[in-house]
């Protein structure tokens, strides 16, 4: 088995860079609102997802509310489907739903889930990295890198590791 040196696509600066651009675009798609919530799916979905918050919070004084899906990315099925927070603050709100990767649309398909039976305003996918090779009807409102791959190349955005941020191709 052949071995793959491991690639820095986006080192700690430009992931931030993407990570700010990505929060000015949902500003500026959803300056209307009067709040707006972020959902980031487990793992480094989450950690994107508060760091764009904290960006968002940089650029605009409305109400910002962060929240944490949770599931099993790895599952080959979801039986149960986490939201973090109160359903009654997703009701007539817009959500800005977060994962760090979108690859074939699974795990943000799987995500939707506890969404569809809450009345939402809007909902709007962010990925920092598009691979886009969906098997699932999902498409990013937002995309911080997109990135054109085989099916054997494997990405991995580190975002909670402060020494290692980045994104990584192997």
């Amino acid at each position: 088995m052949e071995v793959k040196e491991v690639e820095e696509l986006l080192n700690a600066e430009e992931t931030a860079q993407k990570v700010r651009r990505m929060a000015y675009q949902i500003f500026e798609n959803n300056y209307k609102e009067k709040n707006l919530i972020v959902a980031g799916v487990n793992g480094e979905g989450y950690t994107l997802a508060s760091e764009i918050v904290d960006n968002l919070r940089q650029i605009t004084d409305k109400e910002i509310y962060l929240a944490k899906i949770v599931l099993d990315k790895q599952a080959e099925v979801q039986p149960d489907i986490k939201i973090e927070c109160d359903v009654d603050t997703f009701k007539k709100k817009t959500v800005v739903l977060v994962d760090d990767v979108l690859n074939t649309g699974r795990t943000l398909a799987y995500s939707l889930r506890p969404f569809l039976s809450i009345s939402l305003k809007s909902l709007q996918v962010a990925v920092l990295v598009n691979r886009d090779f969906l098997q699932f009807p999902i498409k990013a409102d937002y995309v911080g890198y997109g990135l054109s791959t085989t099916l054997n190349d494997h990405v991995k955005v580190v975002l909670s590791d402060v020494e290692k941020k980045g994104v990584y191709l192997f």
